[in-house]
């Protein structure tokens, strides 16, 4: 993996965990708050951390976030300062912008002003949540688009043994499989003759509807 450089506006929980997650991931982040306890509470887990106010272009221009490869506005609760940071980084030419929004009306704001990428987290947690509910043998998915997800799956124990040919999934699912991870090995694009086992996950693609099929066998 390609390392590049992140910035992390905003220090609360969900910036936290982010900031923490790309930094284990091996990349280089800058932790940016305007709180100081904040900063220093995040300095073990990012490359670099810096106390300054987002709102301020001067004080944004002098930590270079302009050359980062993206920057991600992970502000709370004021919304202002969100929008206002956004429009900066879009001003300052930063090439990809990740905004956490508050709720729609917010989310809007963000994406006539150019933001790259909305988040809404406490939507977005609970779909999960509802979807690993509705769909016990589903372990994680990336949403695609409102209708297309890659999923992982824990394979219905009927299919240990078979291989993939005989089980012919996406005949009679309409759902492609990507790959399979078995026993922490990854399989990219398996052959039809790879036999799957009790216990591998299936990395499978379709539309919403017809994963979610699929993810309800037993």
């Amino acid at each position: 993996m390609a390392i590049k450089q992140y910035a992390v506006i905003g220090l609360g929980r969900f910036g936290t965990s982010i900031a923490r997650r790309l930094n284990e991931a091996g990349q280089e982040v800058l932790g940016i708050d305007v709180n100081e306890e904040r900063v220093e509470d995040v300095e073990l887990y990012v490359t670099h951390a810096a106390v300054a106010d987002s709102t301020d272009e001067k004080a944004l221009t002098s930590l270079g976030v302009r050359n980062f490869d993206c920057v991600i506005v992970a502000i709370g609760n004021d919304m202002q300062a969100s929008i206002l940071t956004v429009m900066l980084l879009k001003d300052l030419g930063v090439k990809k912008v990740i905004a956490k929004a508050l709720g729609k009306r917010h989310g809007k704001v963000l994406d006539r002003i150019g933001a790259d990428w909305i988040i809404y987290p406490e939507r977005d947690m609970g779909e999960r949540v509802a979807n690993q509910l509705l769909s016990p043998n589903m372990l994680n998915y990336i949403e695609l688009s409102k209708e297309y997800n890659i999923e992982e799956i824990m394979i219905p124990s009927k299919m240990a043994g078979k291989n993939l040919r005989e089980l012919d999934i996406r005949a009679k699912y309409n759902i492609s499989v990507i790959a399979i991870v078995s026993e922490g090995d990854i399989i990219i694009s398996p052959s039809p003759e790879q036999t799957i086992h009790e216990g591998d996950l299936l990395v499978v693609i379709g539309s919403r509807d017809d994963l979610a099929n699929f993810s309800s066998i037993e």
